[in-house]
């Protein structure tokens, strides 16, 4: 099916204030930061999600930041481009990743979820991973499997907050060059990093 031409960028958190600084959020503030690079405002609501419209680098894109908690992405990232007739091919995933050590990113394209839930719902009402992901690293818990619930609804320490202020920019800029250069472009020049 061919897309409207309208690409998405969808970050992956938690709605409301308590999850606002955790590690599960770290694809809103991404989104956050691709808004405010370019003054807009992530204000309209639709299809349980929150989101701004806007044109960047010459494509019409969506930001959206589904307000369905982390496990249900799927259900809002599916209905608001079933709606507006967005390819899977154009849409940017950001999301946080254990498996990278904290302020690391990593772009990938058509893989599996990972473990990671907001992932699995998004391929699994796709029925599709043709779509590509920003892989946000908040660094992973050691001893039981309780710890990653922790972890991930954890807030990051001082210390990190610094290192992941600034990977947040850095990935708000990726997602500014695969609308730009294309994935590959991307991911010659972030994956290497």
């Amino acid at each position: 099916m061919s897309g409207s031409g309208f690409k998405l960028i969808a970050g992956l958190g938690n709605p409301g204030k308590d999850y606002a600084r955790t590690r599960h959020n770290i694809g809103f503030s991404v989104v956050d930061e691709v808004a405010s690079s370019f003054n807009l405002s992530i204000d309209r609501s639709r299809f349980s999600s929150r989101y701004a419209k806007a044109k960047i680098k010459g494509n019409n894109v969506f930001l959206l930041k589904p307000m369905t908690y982390m496990n249900r992405s799927g259900n809002a990232v599916s209905q608001f481009i079933s709606y507006y007739k967005i390819a899977v091919p154009d849409i940017i995933v950001v999301h946080d990743d254990m498996d990278l050590e904290t302020g690391r990113i990593r772009i990938a394209r058509n893989r599996g979820h990972g473990g990671h839930n907001g992932v699995r719902s998004i391929i699994d009402m796709l029925g599709s991973r043709d779509f590509t992901r920003i892989r946000m690293g908040v660094g992973h818990p050691r001893g039981s499997a309780g710890n990653v619930t922790k972890h991930v609804l954890g807030n990051f320490s001082s210390e990190e907050a610094v290192i992941v202020d600034q990977c947040i920019e850095t990935a708000a800029d990726a997602c500014i060059m695969i609308l730009e250069k294309g994935v590959s472009s991307a991911m010659n020049f972030y994956n290497g990093r």
